[in-house]
């Protein structure tokens, strides 16, 4: 008599008909190592209840990255600055924001300790925007553009950093290498701040269509980023609070900032935090984000004493933060390429370096010369 159950199937387990054909003779099925290692690995972990609940381990190793760094990318950050608070949206004028958001992205790769110039002593005779990059760790980092990035680096070929940056923003002739451009980067981010509780959604009609804005929910996150910036640029001492934004406990906390602004002034957006300023403290400002760029545009960094007042302490913090990162010396030079060819000094920010870019990027990038009304992502 038959109970009316069937044996479950396990993985890789026979079913009923396994069980006719062991019947008849033949050997059962069984399940391959191979079949089971393709599948995701699964963790399980006993409650006071005894019951089990399954996890996915490479959910708690994001998690932990994230812990570990700041709650906005360097993306983000600009973005955020150049967004219109009530309206949502980036001017349509500026174009120099798209290609200035893929050089973040090599940035905050670098800071992540995800990429390294290339471990070749020959290396040192090409300029730093020539010199290859690698992937040095492949965990993702939880961030989608980013790890989207890292994906692409780690199968392709090793690259510069300028080239890296002209594909993913599509300028490229080489129709094999059209894939590597990241869509929709502007929208994306703000989909991940909204994500944050940074921005809202809304929709706004313009003359004959609608259109998704991301007005700013927060306005904490984006007075924190002006404060700072305002701090690096107009202080005698620099000095930088902790927050979620920028842990105590974070990596090349003053690096990063540097970065940031000028990262910022390379996209066409750094005014809008030295909006609260006077004439002449705004043109002060952005004569130290010259300096910056000028000083650090290099590797080794060549930080001279300052002549204008502001940011005396700076050379100080950054050399304490070199000197703690000496085993990520290539992770550092990668820093020195930040794309932020500002003028009039036609050099690049990224990472844990700058560079020297060419001086067609130089002409991309160049925030004094009349854009088109063209609109990319």
């Amino acid at each position: 008599m038959s109970s009316g159950l069937t044996r479950r199937r396990g993985a890789g387990g026979a079913g009923p008909a396994a069980e006719g054909d062991s019947s008849n003779g033949t050997a059962p099925r069984t399940s391959t190592p191979s079949a089971r290692d393709n599948g995701p690995e699964t963790s399980y972990e006993s409650t006071e209840n005894g019951h089990k609940i399954a996890f996915d381990p490479r959910d708690i190793s994001e998690s932990a990255e994230r812990s570990k760094q700041p709650k906005l990318t360097l993306m983000e950050e600009v973005l955020l600055l150049g967004l219109k608070d009530k309206q949502g949206y980036l001017s349509f004028w500026n174009d120099n924001i798209s290609y200035a958001l893929r050089g973040c992205i090599v940035i905050e790769l670098a800071f992540r300790g995800r990429i390294a110039m290339e471990k070749d002593a020959s290396r040192r005779r090409f300029p730093l925007a020539d010199r290859n990059i690698e992937v040095i760790d492949d965990t993702l980092t939880g961030e989608v553009l980013l790890d989207e990035a890292l994906k692409m680096m780690k199968q392709s070929e090793k690259m510069s950093v300028a080239t890296w940056i002209d594909l993913m923003s599509g300028e490229t002739w080489n129709l094999m290498k059209i894939g590597y451009q990241l869509k929709q980067v502007r929208e994306r981010l703000a989909k991940g701040l909204v994500d944050k509780g940074i921005l809202r959604t809304e929709k706004r009609n313009f003359l004959l269509f609608d259109m998704a804005t991301h007005p700013v929910a927060d306005g904490g996150a984006k007075e924190e980023i002006r404060r700072r910036v305002r701090n690096i640029l107009t202080q005698r001492t620099v000095v930088l609070n902790g927050s979620q934004f920028l842990p105590e406990s974070l990596e090349f906390r003053y690096m990063r900032s540097i970065a940031m602004v000028c990262a910022a002034y390379a996209a066409n957006v750094l005014e809008n935090a030295l909006a609260s300023l006077g004439h002449e403290a705004r043109e002060r400002a952005f004569a130290q984000t010259d300096d910056l760029l000028a000083d650090y545009s290099q590797w080794p960094f060549g930080k001279k004493a300052t002549q204008n007042g502001i940011g005396a302490n700076l050379p100080q913090l950054i050399n304490e933060e070199v000197n703690s990162g000496k085993d990520k010396e290539l992770q550092l030079e990668t820093y020195s390429c930040k794309l932020l060819a500002c003028p009039p000094l036609p050099n690049v920010t990224f990472g844990y370096t700058f560079v020297q870019l060419p001086s067609s990027i130089q002409a991309k990038l160049s925030p004094s010369k009349s854009l088109a009304p063209t609109i990319r992502s």
